[in-house]
Formats: C-alpha cells, structure tokens, sequence
C-alpha cells in the first residue's frame, strides 16, 4: 500500500490567503471605530470644559474628584499635586485610565483588535507580517495580563455612573427645590449603565471570580450556578462590547452639545 501523501504547511506572506470571502471587512470595521473612539475620547478627555449641563454628568468625567467648585467632591478646580510640566489639568486626566486600562485589556477586544492592529494574523488562513507568534509573554502584550486586576475598578465605576443616573432624575425648580423627573439626557445615561454593566458583568474575569477564583466546578453547585449565571452576560460580551462603548462616547456628545447649548435637554416629565 503506498504512502499517504501529506501536505506541508504553507507560508503565506502577509495578507496572502486562498480566501474568497471577505474576510478583511471586520478587521477594517475594528480598526476604523476603535481608532475613532480613541481619538474623540482623547479629544473629549483633553478639552476639560463642556463636560456637565444641569443634572448631566459626562461619563468622561465620572467620578468629578476635581473640576467645577459646584459639582466635583474636592471643591477645588485641580490638585495641588499637579505638575506645572504637564498639559492643563482636566478632571477626565484621574479616571479615565481605570475604563481604559480595563478595555484594552479585555479578553473579547485582544481577539478584535490584535486582527485590526497587530496581525498575527488579520483572520484565519490568512499570511501574517511576522515569522512566529509572540504571545503575551513580552511587552508589550504581556501588560494584557492585568486584566484581572482592572476589574474592581470598572465595578466601582459602575456606582458612580449608577448615582450620576440616578442625579438625572431631579431637576431644579425655579424655588430652588427638586422635583423628580425625566428628560432625554435621563435615558441616556441610564441605556449607557445598563450597557456597560452587561459588560462588566459578562467579564471573563468576573466570571472566574463569582464562580470561586477555581479551576473544577465539578462538584461545586453553588459556584457552578454562580457561573453559569454571569456567563449569561458573557455569551453577549462582543455585543455588549460595542454598544457600550458607542453609547458612551454619545453620551459626552449628548451632555457636551447641551453644555455648549447646540441643543437643549428635551424634558419628557
């Protein structure tokens, strides 16, 4: 009986690939609203102004440790601790490495964005730029592995971003008392809580650690059930992904062009 032939792997250089669907539109759909998001997120996070319009709080700018007397927890416009080298302080400059350290470092986006930005390779079957896969052993991927590490923080950002919703819902009367109600901006900024806590809660870390921070759950009910519960969330977690960081870069937009009086909040109650 005569060998079986078999066939050796083939080298593809970049972008090479036998193909016929078109397998470069996701990669190219990541890489054009990601780079969006960063850089209006970075324009946002710079301009320090705009950023709250009434009982309207830019998620860009929750918590407001520093910033506006009237509005931040300090009371004061910067720290004192600021250094005089650095661009002018914005309040956006002290927490918003906590939601993007916890983004970057996402299990779903590592899988996106490496496709988008660092082709090892852009889809299957399809030649990459380098000779051999590097892993997350080296910088500067190796900083994805403090994931984990994010998550406490993007869970207590969720409190403040809650209690900013919650702020939406009173309204100043003209004897200088609050009534409750509901505007425009009040929806907006409750649809991006609910989409970011579909996020987080469908974190694969989070996962871990509600279902004990162990390896077997054969033989663990509870921790199983625990489980099981959050990955509900997890099955979801690129949907989530997307809609929740579209949804909060519209939300500056919304409480910045009410701040900027390009439009007003439409009150609904």
């Amino acid at each position: 009986m005569p060998p079986k032939a078999t066939a050796l792997p083939v080298r593809r250089t970049f972008g090479q690939t036998m193909r016929t669907d078109t397998w470069w539109l996701q990669p190219v759909v990541v890489f054009v609203v990601f780079t969006s998001f960063i850089i209006y997120s970075t324009w946002a996070a710079f301009q320090g102004s705009n950023y709250y319009s009434g009982n309207l709080l830019s998620p860009f700018y929750s918590p407001l440790i520093w910033g506006d007397p009237a509005h931040s927890f300090t009371g004061t416009l910067e720290p004192g601790w600021w250094p005089s080298f650095l661009p002018v302080f914005s309040p956006a400059f002290v927490i918003l490495w906590a939601p993007v350290s916890f983004r970057l470092t996402c299990y779903y986006y590592r899988g996106a964005y490496y496709k988008a930005y660092w082709p090892g390779p852009s889809s299957c079957s399809v030649g990459t730029p380098r000779e051999a896969y590097m892993g997350e052993r080296h910088f500067p991927l190796i900083l994805q592995n403090a994931h984990r590490y994010t998550l406490p923080f993007a869970l207590l950002l969720l409190v403040f971003l809650s209690h900013d919703a919650w702020k939406a819902l009173w309204f100043e009367t003209e004897s200088s008392s609050e009534e409750l109600g509901l505007s425009l901006g009040t929806i907006v900024l409750t649809a991006n809580v609910v989409l970011l806590s579909g996020y987080t809660f469908g974190c694969h870390s989070l996962r871990h650690l509600i279902g004990g921070g162990i390896d077997k759950l054969a033989g663990r009910p509870v921790q199983r059930a625990a489980y099981e519960c959050v990955s509900w969330c997890n099955g979801r977690h690129m949907t989530w992904a997307w809609c929740s960081l579209v949804w909060v870069a519209f939300a500056d937009i919304y409480v910045r062009l009410c701040a900027m009086g390009i439009w007003a909040d439409w009150r609904i109650l």
